[in-house]
């Protein structure tokens, strides 16, 4: 009897494997993809994402169960995301940009309150220009915002360059002191 068993055992065809769903997939091969990754990409940063996108473009196939040797083609797969990272990188010259880094280019304070004291500020300066007589308005926008040298500007406006030097300094006293009432208010 021992015989006609092990002959029957022999007959029967092996059970086939379940076929892998996404999910077994990922909990199979996300520590090695990661290992992968890791030993291959400078900015240890983009490891979680790479081992993401591996799994995003396995996503997108109909059917992972047709795969017939599901670790090749995972690892086929994270080649072909890290050579397209790599081109990446390469168009958008993306290692000859630096980070910034509070210790190394400085904290900066804009505070919700800062930024409104910002904006404030430019309101008076605005409510300043705009209160200047006309002559003196233009000839302070046209020194202080356009950055006109005093002879263009006498060009321009038809005056001395001694009359747009009056001008200016009438329209620089005026805006500096409305500025600085505004401040204390």
């Amino acid at each position: 009897m021992a015989g006609k068993n092990q002959i029957a055992q022999d007959d029967a065809a092996p059970a086939p494997e379940p076929a892998p769903s996404l999910e077994a997939v990922a909990r199979r091969y996300s520590t090695a993809l990661t290992h992968f990754f890791q030993r291959r990409v400078a900015n240890k940063a983009d490891v979680p994402d790479m081992v993401q996108d591996v799994f995003l473009r396995l996503s997108k196939l109909s059917d992972i169960s047709a795969i017939r040797h599901p670790e090749h083609y995972v690892f086929q797969t994270a080649s072909s995301a890290l050579r397209d990272q790599a081109r990446r990188e390469i168009s958008r010259l993306r290692r000859a940009h630096e980070e910034f880094d509070d210790a190394v280019h400085g904290a900066s304070d804009f505070s919700p309150e800062r930024v409104l004291a910002g904006k404030q500020d430019v309101e008076r300066l605005r409510a300043a220009v705009a209160g200047l007589p006309a002559r003196t308005r233009d000839v302070f926008v046209f020194r202080v915002f356009e950055e006109m040298k005093t002879i263009d500007i006498a060009a321009v406006l038809g005056i001395s360059q001694r009359a747009v030097e009056k001008h200016y300094a009438k329209g620089m006293a005026a805006v500096t002191a409305a500025m600085r009432s505004n401040r204390h208010v």
